[in-house]
């Protein structure tokens, strides 16, 4: 059975810094992409950040691109996001996914990660 735990989030102020992480047990990072998506109240779950197994590429949403920087410790079972100059639109639920590497496929769509955590609270006040 996968599991993927989150952590870090909290409150901060605004343009304040944050670092999630999100550990597996249950499978390694070997041959996986990863993603960090975020679910505000009222709106849809979007895709924030992505990185892949292959060649190790990132991809950030416009949103959050220079800002936000994700990153993978494969030895560790590790992925994190580092989330600086924190805006209150950053607030949200944070939820971390795991799916197979797949370089044909697009990072950012939801449904090609296979599992989910159970999300972290990132609230950021004005």
């Amino acid at each position: 059975q996968v599991q993927l735990v989150e952590s870090g989030g909290g409150l901060v102020q605004a343009g304040g810094s944050l670092r999630l992480s999100c550990v597996a047990s249950g499978r390694t990072f070997s041959s996986t992409d990863l993603g960090w998506f975020r679910q505000a109240p009222g709106k849809a779950r979007e895709f924030v950040a992505g990185i892949r197994w292959s060649g190790g590429s990132t991809y950030y949403a416009d949103s959050v691109k220079g800002r936000f920087t994700i990153s993978r410790d494969n030895a560790k079972n590790t992925l994190y996001l580092q989330m600086n100059s924190l805006k209150p639109e950053d607030t949200a639920v944070y939820y971390c996914a795991i799916g197979p590497s797949r370089p044909s496929v697009t990072i950012t769509a939801m449904g090609r990660y296979d599992y989910w955590g159970q999300g972290t609270q990132v609230t950021v006040s004005s």
